[in-house]
């Protein structure tokens, strides 16, 4: 029996959701023992991809029609979640392949067919920086550019970059004016790698620069995320409303292992250098503790209120509201900043032990820092909120 066949068979005898999460606690200690290697690889080890094909990572968003798992939203958070909590690289990338298979699903039918034609477990990556351009000719478009931040490039299958539209070498306009966009999605092969990706976090992601050199690429190749969509069901309703509420997920996985971490390092009995007591003894370490606590449930309550809200949202077909995406940025925007806080609090309560490579709490730091330094995460997006309140504090009471 193919290994697809196998995969298939598993789920379906089992709660799917239950079943991702009890393979990501067998595969934790091995996640955890192997940061240093994914770090120093700047990717993630080929036989982990695997492990994580297996666990059903690629295919959690993957429609039951083309053998997926179709989670519910906040159960394929829940499951992002879990893996970030072990390695922000691995959740990193996890995400991008939840993105990728909600990307896929507004292509066109016959790419989509093309894409899962041997299975759902397929990793698709790209960049949204429209890095690239598309020259509208008679057989369809004449691709080039090169893009930034292609995460999870050096184990995708199926590759995507955001392309300008041109016409005889003039930007199309788009809606608002603003020029129009299109995703151009190709198999690995027939893009290069640039190897670019030396950071001072998440260094396993492997979001290396993508090139495409100018080919021509038939239409079905190229789609417009602002389309109607393609596919019933909840999840393919709109993408960009998703977006930030992945961002949350990895914010709150990531704090909730520097508050695992630091409490790690606590039981130890470690006792820092002129300190009388150790370190679980000290009241002060235990007030301090107490803050990053309760800033690390408000932020988990915040995003767990955020998921369902959106999610009902979505069950009710009303997703695709502008507002909805700007609730979303207000709370990414959040949770970076509140988590990136309990990262650098646990780091300085850890105190000189937590400077060493070995040490979890420094990636977390790192990992946490660079996240935050995303679009969606970024602090300017706080001013599309601003004038959300504005207006809606000026809109006659209901």
């Amino acid at each position: 029996m193919r290994l697809q066949e196998r995969l298939s068979d598993h789920f379906a005898l089992r709660d799917p959701h239950k079943a991702m999460l009890v393979g990501i606690r067998e595969l934790a200690p091995e996640i955890m023992a192997r940061a240093a290697e994914i770090e120093a690889a700047r990717r993630i080890p080929p036989d982990l991809v695997e492990r994580l094909r297996s666990i059903g990572v690629f295919r959690m968003f993957v429609p039951r029609s083309h053998g997926g798992l179709e989670l519910d939203f906040p159960d394929g958070l829940e499951v992002i979640k879990a893996l970030t909590r072990l390695d922000g690289s691995v959740g990193w990338v996890s995400i991008v392949g939840a993105v990728g298979s909600l990307f896929a699903a507004a292509s066109h039918p016959d790419l989509y067919q093309r894409i899962y034609q041997d299975g759902p477990d397929v990793a698709i990556c790209g960049s949204s920086q429209p890095g690239g351009t598309a020259e509208r000719v008679a057989d369809g478009y004449r691709v080039k550019g090169r893009w930034p931040f292609a995460s999870s490039c050096t184990h995708a299958q199926w590759i995507g970059g955001f392309c300008i539209v041109t016409e005889n070498g003039k930007p199309v306009p788009g809606p608002q004016g603003k020029p129009q966009i299109r995703v151009v999605v190709l198999p690995a092969h027939d893009w290069e790698i640039e190897d670019t990706w030396y950071a001072a976090g998440l260094e396993g992601t492997g979001s290396h620069h993508i090139v495409l050199r100018e080919r021509l690429v038939p239409d079905v190749h190229l789609f417009d995320l602002e389309a109607p969509p393609r596919m019933a069901g909840p999840l393919y309703q709109a993408l960009r409303q998703w977006l930030p509420l992945f961002h949350g997920a990895f914010s709150v996985g990531l704090a909730e292992g520097a508050v695992d971490d630091l409490l790690a390092l606590a039981h130890t009995g470690r006792q820092q250098l002129y300190a009388a007591v150790p370190m679980r003894e000290s009241e002060t370490f235990q007030f301090c503790l107490g803050r990053i606590c309760a800033d690390l449930r408000a932020a988990q309550a915040f995003h767990e209120v955020q998921v369902a809200s959106h999610w009902r949202r979505a069950q009710a077909g009303t997703l695709n509201d502008e507002d909805l995406m700007i609730e979303g940025a207000r709370s990414a925007v959040w949770l970076a900043t509140t988590c990136v806080g309990i990262a650098d609090a646990s780091f300085a309560l850890a105190g000189s032990s937590a400077v060493y490579d070995s040490s979890p709490l420094q990636r977390r730091l790192r990992d946490l820092h660079v996240g935050a330094q995303h679009a969606h995460a970024q602090q300017r997006q706080y001013v599309d909120v601003g004038k959300l309140a504005l207006r809606r504090s000026a809109e006659p009471a209901a």
